[in-house]
């Protein structure tokens, strides 16, 4: 009984529907360890994810990095003009558990970040893909994009990290 009020309640939350009615499927997918992955969003084996808006990509860490991490107390990030490099260190997040660097998915140019981290890193736990999100880089070398995971690989990729 009490399991299946803490799945009603969760799914709830998770605004899941328990009954048999067929919806459309939501924009994302929740993985057995319950991380989010969004669609639309490209992501990086070391657990950043980018958000392409044509000539300006957002970048932060996702659902499933924040969810290992446990709770980030303080951020470190790099000042708009920055450059950045694929796969290059750009900042750290400091959570109670560990301090890990943050890898840029994209190489380019740094043209905003994220102030409201410096006072309210919680931030990235609480809304990693939206709230949370760290810098905004234009991209120079936007082919780069094509070489990072999809939704489905990188899901895929979590769960067998996961696994060993």
């Amino acid at each position: 009984m009490a399991l299946r009020l803490w799945a009603s309640s969760a799914a709830n939350a998770l605004k899941i529907s328990c009954s048999g009615a067929t919806r459309a499927a939501p924009a994302y997918s929740i993985s057995r360890y319950f991380s989010t992955v969004l669609d639309g969003l490209k992501y990086s084996s070391s657990h950043e994810w980018v958000k392409n808006d044509g000539s300006v990509a957002t970048i932060g860490i996702t659902d499933h990095a924040q969810g290992h991490l446990g709770e980030v107390v303080f951020v470190e990030l790099p000042e708009a003009g920055a450059k950045v490099s694929q796969g290059g260190a750009f900042g750290n997040v400091e959570s109670v558990k560990a301090t890990s660097d943050i890898n840029s998915p994209i190489s380019g140019e740094v043209v905003e970040v994220n102030d409201k981290l410096s006072e309210t890193p919680g931030l990235i736990n609480s809304s990693p893909y939206e709230d949370g999100w760290m810098i905004k880089v234009k991209p120079s070398s936007p082919s780069e994009l094509d070489a990072l995971l999809d939704p489905a690989k990188y899901t895929k990729h979590c769960e067998e990290e996961d696994a060993h």
